[in-house]
């Protein structure tokens, strides 16, 4: 299965347009930016915690 061309990534956006509207689309691209960042810094902060606990 290979990559989705120009073409076939429009019709997905259009698609996406139409079922959640011009309004919500930039406030879901921020939620899911900021579950992103929150997902990063739990990684993060757990990986600093291990190492702190092996340096005990």
């Amino acid at each position: 299965m290979s990559m989705p061309g120009m073409g076939e990534l429009v019709i997905i956006f259009f698609i996406i347009l139409v079922l959640f509207g011009a309004g919500k689309i930039p406030r879901i691209a921020k939620d899911i930016g900021s579950g992103i960042k929150m997902f990063k810094k739990s990684i993060n902060d757990d990986s600093d915690d291990s190492d702190n606990k092996t340096d005990k």
